[in-house]
């Protein structure tokens, strides 16, 4: 296929609720939608993750708009490719960036799946027709409202609760939601926020038999996770640490982690992502599909790369009406008793919505 033009739309959407970790609270999403075409006028859709400010990775909305009109684009536009894998080796160039580099990866693989008559999740090797859907909730105002929002999430049938925690928000919550809920999957998430000197109070998890502890310690280490690792029963799951195959590759043989949080934006598209799972599944370690509170366009890609078989535990893969009060895609993503259907038409198996993306666009960029 030849890739005959880009279109790139900057979108603004406002969230029903604002998502508070220990970053700060958000509650606007800017992002952009990437719609690529071919020699004959098919199309396939990409959705850019990172946020307007670098609390998560050091990309942000402008860096990605940079990136990708400036650098990326460039690479491919009239560029003759053959699979998607090749995206990759041609973005091989720019150093980082990855989730700018996803944002026009993806939308090339959901072009594939539809020149080839496939779903998207067919085409990277998906193997079920259903997904576990596990919630991931903010900070909350008191902890008497934590319990309530958790209450209602395992009544509408969440498989996994993930709760955010940071200094001075973290035990005597976790020991609350324990009493409450004896049995419920639980795991917490640190976003980066502790270091091996707090190693007394993450042994004290332990105690409350949670899933994991997800990236208690710096950004960018494995090796204190691994010391940390070697003292904890809980198993320590990394995300912002593994931007690649081979970051995975050393955590796993360092044992800094039991458990890996796979995210298409953070590791640099599909090819990637694939790569960190077929290697996870070779040494045992299970992985799961994290959330950046994507729109549809995103979550759709999430669904498909969680229908590979090394998938094993619930990701943040919540539907669409959990986030917004509408969704850019039609029909929008639903969870049932704690499942999500994985598409079976071609490509990512949903239709982008004209009518809502127009409500929500703040500029248009064509490319050709």
């Amino acid at each position: 296929m030849i890739i005959k033009k880009i279109t790139m739309r900057h979108l603004k959407m406002t969230m029903k609720k604002p998502f508070v970790t220990s970053f700060g609270s958000m509650q606007e999403k800017e992002f952009f939608l990437l719609e690529v075409f071919d020699e004959n006028g098919n199309s396939g859709w990409g959705e850019s993750a990172a946020f307007k400010a670098p609390w998560y990775t050091e990309e942000t909305v402008q860096t990605t708009l940079h990136m990708i009109r400036d650098f990326l684009i460039p690479l491919v536009l009239n560029k003759e490719i053959s699979h998607p894998d090749e995206v990759s080796e041609i973005f091989a160039t720019i150093r980082k960036n990855n989730m700018a580099k996803a944002a026009v990866e993806v939308a090339i693989w959901d072009l594939y799946a539809k020149r080839t008559d496939q779903s998207l999740s067919q085409a990277l090797g998906g193997v079920t027709e259903k997904i576990e859907v596990g919630i991931s909730i903010g900070i909350q105002t008191t902890t008497e409202k934590l319990l309530e929002v958790v209450s209602n999430y395992i009544q509408e049938g969440y498989k996994r609760i993930k709760v955010k925690i940071k200094p001075g928000y973290d035990i005597e919550v976790i020991q609350k939601l324990r009493e409450a809920f004896p049995s419920v999957p639980l795991m917490a998430d640190a976003n980066s926020s502790y270091t091996l000197e707090d190693f007394e109070l993450l042994k004290q998890l332990d105690d409350y038999q949670l899933m994991m502890i997800e990236q208690p310690l710096a950004n960018d280490d494995i090796v204190d996770h691994a010391k940390l690792q070697k003292q904890l029963n809980t198993p320590i799951c990394l995300d912002e640490s593994i931007l690649s195959v081979a970051d995975a590759r050393n955590a796993i043989e360092l044992g800094s982690t039991k458990v890996i949080n796979i995210k298409i934006a953070r590791v640099g598209g599909l090819t990637e992502a694939k790569k960190i799972h077929d290697l996870c599944m070779e040494k045992g370690v299970p992985v799961w599909c994290g959330g950046m509170l994507e729109a549809g366009i995103g979550r759709a890609h999430n669904i498909a790369l969680t229908s590979l078989p090394n998938f094993t535990l619930p990701g943040d893969t919540a539907g669409s009406s959990h986030y917004w009060e509408e969704d850019i895609i039609s029909p929008e993503i639903v969870v049932v008793n704690g499942y999500i259907e994985v598409p079976k038409g071609n490509g990512i198996g949903y239709e982008p919505n004209m009518k809502v993306i127009q409500r929500y666009l703040l500029d248009t960029i064509v490319f050709e």
